[in-house]
């Protein structure tokens, strides 16, 4: 089912076009991928599409029932409820169907009313019908739900009466994303929602988005993230729109093969015409062949020359160099503990980094990575522990946050202030390379984007020449095509590097090493993230077999206790049965033998003759007889 259609759609800013005969389609289960150059208007098309921003020529066919849900970047939720409080409000509907249940159940309890069968058959039809409803709808698990999506988006931890005023502007974003997952609208549009979001809750997120029942569009500039999400990318480029099939992988691979295709079909029309005109020009004054030279002139009119392909935008263009090797031993960590104020966030963090390495730290928001790299290089005091650097190691760093770059120099002066006999022309150059062009190096560093900002404090980063660098979150603010130039630089960089990323596929590319952070030690993995990832689930399965192993052999002592303990107890009844039929055995010899007695003195004169004592003998021998039968009954039973 077509749920959305752009046709044709053109935006402008004043008399700068920003997209041009826009055309997109988004059917049921579609995942489609908004790719394109920082500025490209992806942002733009998400706002248009979601209804927040007019456009100039075009149009949006939408059926009437079918809702859009948006996310914009960085939005965060601003309300004076509680967490729970707020994700209650997605399911008002519910509760209000909930609610008149209740009624309906109090009013079939009412004896006026279940003792007038008409009327309780009346409201019992009403009771069964809301409750099919609510039952559809989901009004069973509604609650399971919202603790679903906000366990998954690390709130678990929290109590869920804090009231969201009082949460960090990254926490108001992911309960924004929450919110609107809970909605789950017909089509979800997401800007940038890995923005604030660490590796483990995007794991969370995109098995939560591949099984989506709706139509998901995306902006992200997270490639693992499309890569595992999507599969539909549509690029926007040069003002206008192309459609690709399947993840950003292939994606790339579809571009590259079709550029080469092209230029190809390219080339050999050039080719062609530069025959065509050749013979033209040769032929065309001779007598015996002018009539084959205007006949290729006709042929060379109505060919229809195609446009070189235009290939890739300009990227930016840099690599990392060193000054001076450092030795062996770069950097020693020996019982480290960091935090702010006192208090610890990280204890007994040991590792090292020897010349070469390029180690990743990762693990969850909140455990201590930007500190701890802000402590390494004394911006925040240690708490505890050892930090020693090797000889001549030079330390380059980057902070995601480019807290530096809020001056209100030119572009041009924040650089070349840091290195005066540089010339003009050399500065330029080197902004250049990182797409300052032109008027671009006389804006104010403050007036700046995030994208910009960030190549800004790459290009100083480049000129310290360092031979160790330590970065946080490289990758933020940076477009893809800006991100795979990062990358192919410090894969070819000579000096060590330690960083910061939650982007996977920067760190399967750029890591040697892994480091895991988590409260009270480090754990280092040899390898790229996918060997991290392997290895953390192997040891969660030995984990989970030793638990396996551990209940096993627990079980199988607790079996073979009980099985002594049945066995002994067997072998005591065994030996209690057979003195008890021993005893039985002696009893019934005594008890025959005085029956036997009895009735001996029976016959006797004296005895007979005597009623009271004929009497008691009779009765003492009853009274034996009737204990003879009961023990005979017990041995019986004992001897079987």
């Amino acid at each position: 089912m077509i749920l959305l259609q752009v046709n044709q759609l053109s935006k402008s800013y004043g008399a700068d076009p920003i997209l041009t005969n826009i055309k997109l389609e988004v059917q049921t289960r579609d995942r489609i991928a908004l790719v394109g150059r920082n500025g490209a208007g992806k942002s733009t098309l998400l706002k248009i599409i979601a209804g927040q921003l007019s456009y100039e020529s075009g149009e949006i066919i939408k059926p009437k029932d079918v809702e859009i849900g948006y996310l914009a970047q960085n939005t965060g939720l601003d309300s004076d409820c509680s967490i729970w409080e707020e994700m209650l409000t997605v399911f008002e509907d519910l509760q209000e169907q909930e609610k008149q249940l209740r009624q309906l159940e109090e009013k079939m309890a009412n004896p006026s009313v279940y003792t007038n069968p008409s009327e309780y058959e009346r409201i019992l039809k009403d009771y069964d019908i809301l409750q099919v409803t609510f039952k559809e709808n989901g009004g069973y698990q509604y609650e399971s739900d919202i603790r679903s999506v906000l366990h998954g988006l690390k709130f678990h931890t929290f109590d869920y009466s804090t009231k969201i005023s009082s949460l960090s502007g990254g926490q108001k974003t992911r309960l924004a994303l929450g919110k609107l997952l809970l909605k789950k609208p017909d089509i979800l549009i997401l800007d940038e929602p890995t923005n604030h979001l660490d590796i483990e809750t995007l794991s969370w997120l995109e098995g939560y988005l591949q099984g989506y029942e709706g139509a998901i569009l995306i902006v992200s500039h997270d490639r693992y993230f499309l890569d595992k999400v999507v599969n539909q990318v549509y690029e926007i480029s040069r003002l206008h729109i192309t459609k690709y099939l399947g993840n950003y992988s292939a994606y790339l691979d579809q571009k590259a093969a079709n550029y080469d295709r092209e230029m190809k079909q390219y080339e050999r029309q050039q080719e062609e015409i530069a025959k065509l005109q050749d013979f033209i020009q040769r032929n065309l004054a001779r007598a015996s062949t002018t009539k084959r030279a205007q006949s290729r002139r006709k042929q060379l009119d109505k060919m229809q020359i195609m446009d070189r392909p235009l290939g890739d935008e300009k990227s930016a263009s840099f690599g990392f160099e060193i000054e001076r090797q450092s030795g062996n031993d770069v950097l020693m960590v020996d019982s480290l503990s960091v935090g702010y104020d006192g208090d610890t966030v990280s204890t007994d963090l040991t590792f090292r980094l020897t010349r070469g390495d390029s180690i990743a730290l990762v693990g969850p928001n909140g455990i201590g990575k930007s500190t701890l790299l802000k402590t390494i290089i004394g911006r925040i005091p240690k708490i505890n522990g050892n930090i020693r650097f090797g000889s001549h190691v030079t330390v380059g760093y980057y902070d995601q946050e480019q807290a530096e770059l809020t001056s209100n120099k030119r572009v041009l002066n924040e650089l070349w202030d840091d290195y005066p006999l540089m010339n003009e022309k050399d500065i330029r150059t080197v902004l250049g390379n990182f797409l300052f062009s032109g008027d671009d190096v006389l804006k104010t560093v403050s007036s700046l984007s995030g994208g910009e900002k960030a190549r800004l404090a790459l290009a100083k980063l480049m000129m310290q020449k360092a031979n160790l660098l330590i970065l946080d979150e490289p990758t933020n603010h940076l477009d893809l095509d800006s991100k795979e130039v990062l990358e192919n630089s410090l894969v070819d960089y000579p000096g060590t590097i330690l960083f910061v990323s939650h982007d996977r596929y920067f760190i399967n590319r750029i890591a040697t090493k892994v480091i895991e952070l988590s409260s009270t030690h480090a754990t280092e993995f040899l390898g790229d993230y996918d060997y991290y990832v392997e290895k953390k689930l192997e040891f969660e399965e030995l984990k989970e077999l030793e638990k396996k192993e551990i209940s096993t052999v627990h079980q199988q002592e607790t079996q073979e206790k009980s099985s002594y303990q049945q066995d002994k107890e067997a072998k005591r009844l065994e030996r209690q049965r057979k003195r008890r039929i021993e005893e039985i055995e002696k009893l019934i010899e005594e008890l025959e033998n005085s029956i036997g007695e009895n009735e001996q003195l029976l016959c006797e004169p004296e005895i007979f003759q005597d009623h009271e004592k004929v009497l008691e003998i009779t009765k003492a021998n009853d009274a034996a007889k009737e204990k003879l039968d009961s023990l005979l009954e017990e041995w019986s039973e004992l001897a079987e």
